[in-house]
């Protein structure tokens, strides 16, 4: 097993979210990765900006701006919120972790995060949605397989059907 000092340059990345699933993918790199993760882990989450846009809508006019700040300051700690969780499971793994939170469209901010950091695999979580439903809400991961300039690994949560 090579250590961090040996492949400076190796980077693997996780997306985290809200969901279940994002820390189920989280989990399963930690136990079934633990060579390539012997350098830091890359873990981000991805503050949208759809939020802000439904705001507006609803007001029919621009919102007050201690609304915008509020609802500002509550996306930025739920993402700070997201990433201790992660830090934390990570620690009890031993493995190093270094967080990123991001504002924008979070598929289009994984995959230039993971391009600009040189990030070699790519680790996402599936919610499972079924053609429909990714047709109206899209796929993160989907988008990402496509889009990012590394390897994606997308972890699909086991439903405990046989």
């Amino acid at each position: 097993m090579a250590d961090a000092k040996e492949n400076p340059g190796k980077r693997v990345m996780v997306a985290i979210e809200e969901h279940e699933c994002s820390h189920y993918a989280l989990e399963w790199a930690l136990l079934n990765l633990k060579p390539p993760l012997s350098s830091a882990l890359l873990i981000i989450t991805v503050q949208p900006l759809t939020t802000l846009a439904y705001i507006a809508a609803a007001s029919y006019s621009s919102p007050p701006p201690e609304l915008i700040q509020s609802v500002q300051e509550h996306q930025k700690q739920a993402a700070l919120s997201l990433l201790e969780q992660a830090k934390e499971i990570c620690a009890k793994h031993g493995v190093d972790v270094e967080t990123i939170t991001e504002v924008g469209e979070p598929k289009e901010v994984i995959c230039q995060v993971a391009e600009s950091r040189n990030v070699e695999l790519l680790i996402l979580g599936s919610h499972g949605r079924g053609a429909v439903e990714r047709l109206f809400l899209g796929s993160v991961s989907n988008y990402c397989v496509h889009h990012a300039k590394c390897p994606v690994l997308v972890v699909k949560q086991d439903s405990g059907k046989n």
